[in-house]
């Protein structure tokens, strides 16, 4: 009973303090008007890019009109046709009058690559043949076994590295690019020609880009 008394009595002191002044007041300062130039200016980094469509690029040419750079191997102008006949394969035609819808550059350079094979020294068979018997077309039960040591034997090669660029020809974006390598175990210019030919069409599989 003397609790609720007290209790009660409180009451008043509690509902006052209440309703007293807040002392947290909110406040805060104008947004800023935005400049003149936003209305007209866009912002594309604040937007993906579209997807490209590859389907209307149908003709090409040459970057800044200038062929392919070759190497002492290889001149320019097998790189160009090794490169132009790949482009044929996949739907690209040469353009006339200059409007290319592509601009491609190429350009070849020989590297060396080490190479690790593994081969195995096998040692003698110690024990009993398993073949044998009464003449030459039996068996019998025999035994023994292999031994094997591995052998990592290096050695170096050549190998023919085509990088293959192509630029928007409206704007000049890069487009698409890619590098593949062939090597070759032969200096014959035969051998030097099909390994460019090679290496054009392996860095020709990925266009278009799926």
């Amino acid at each position: 009973m003397l609790n609720r008394l007290v209790c009660l009595a409180l009451l008043p002191f509690a509902l006052a303090a209440c309703q007293g002044s807040n002392p947290y007041v909110a406040s805060g300062k104008p947004i800023p008007p935005a400049p003149a130039s936003a209305a007209t200016t866009f912002d594309r980094s604040a937007y993906p890019n579209a997807p490209r469509d590859y389907g209307r690029y149908r003709s090409w040419g040459w970057r800044n009109g200038q062929l392919p750079s070759g190497t002492a191997n290889a001149d320019p102008a097998q790189l160009a046709d090794a490169v132009s006949g790949a482009l044929d394969q996949h739907g690209l035609r040469p353009a006339h009058n200059g409007q290319a819808d592509l601009l491609v550059s190429a350009d070849l350079r020989l590297e060396r690559r080490l190479r690790q094979v593994r081969d195995y020294d096998y040692d003698p068979y110690y024990g009993g043949a398993p073949y044998g018997g009464i003449g030459y077309g039996g068996y019998r039960n025999g035994y023994g076994a292999y031994g094997s040591v591995p052998i990592v034997r290096t050695y170096q090669v050549e190998v023919m590295v085509v990088h293959i660029a192509f630029f928007d020809a409206r704007d000049g974006q890069p487009v698409w690019s890619a590098s593949a390598e062939s090597g070759t175990d032969n200096d014959s210019p035969r051998d030097r020609e099909s390994a460019l030919r090679e290496s054009v069409h392996k860095a020709l599989n990925g266009y278009p880009p799926s």
